[in-house]
């Protein structure tokens, strides 16, 4: 069995995997040796872990794992199942690239599209050649709220609530206008530039935010138009980086 853990810039999030099936999830605000060996005390039979961090931990926490488990830190080194052609490996976020691998588990040989709606809306693209190409990084929702409010004087800082209203008629419905309306027009944008140069392009949306992306691409409801949705997209290409590292 496989351990996933995967350091986020908001929470660190663990995942245990028998083959490729995902057996147990688990979430942290700040993950903690304590919380590891209570999680493997509980999951006993795993043999392999692997860590991606975006965010400064505490390194313990790895050292404490390479003493007991076969393991894997996620880095540009690391060895991949997609050709990673990205110009600056070294500088790619490992939940870009986990993310990545995970869409192209899915749609191995296949032009796909990841988008991840998290702290930041990230984009990743594996073309059909498995290779991995690149994408794009945007503000995401939450940190568009804290930039309208931090940025001026008297902007209130609103937090996230589902709003499809186009035209707001007070000032907190003006910003959840302009957050949500502009993030939802931003996503189908780049989406459809994407169906420009590919037009068979799968695209497979995640993230703490992913509720959000479904209800604009009415993803459950549809059941076409190659968008798909996967919540745990990013600890699903870690562990497919595990076991191939570990095969």
């Amino acid at each position: 069995m496989n351990l996933v853990i995967d350091i986020g810039n908001t929470l660190a999030k663990t995942a245990v995997f028998d083959g490729k099936e995902l057996i147990s999830f688990s979430s942290f605000e700040k993950i903690s040796i304590d919380n590891l060996q209570e999680l493997l005390l509980k999951n006993s039979s795993v043999k392999n872990v692997i860590l991606s961090s975006v965010a400064n931990y505490d390194k313990n926490i790895f050292e404490y794992i390479k003493s007991k488990y076969n393991s894997i830190e996620l880095s540009h080194e690391t060895k991949l199942p997609i050709e990673n052609i990205y110009r600056t490996p070294e500088t790619l976020g490992k939940d870009r690239l986990a993310c990545a691998v995970g869409a192209n588990s899915l749609f191995r040989n296949q032009n796909v599209l990841a988008v991840d709606a998290g702290t930041c809306i990230k984009y990743d693209f594996v073309n059909e050649e498995n290779q991995y190409l690149g994408g794009g990084i945007s503000p995401g929702i939450e940190m568009r709220f804290k930039a309208l409010n931090q940025f001026t004087d008297k902007l209130p800082l609103l937090n996230y609530k589902y709003f499809d209203k186009l035209i707001g008629e007070n000032t907190d419905e003006s910003i959840f206008s302009g957050v949500m309306n502009g993030v939802a027009e931003e996503v189908k944008g780049i989406i459809s530039r994407y169906k420009e140069q590919y037009p068979d392009v799968k695209v497979v949306c995640t993230g703490g935010y992913m509720k959000f992306l479904e209800k604009i691409f009415n993803i459950s409801a549809s059941g076409n138009s190659n968008i798909f949705a996967d919540s745990f997209l990013v600890l699903k290409g870690l562990n497919v980086i595990l076991n191939y590292n570990v095969e």
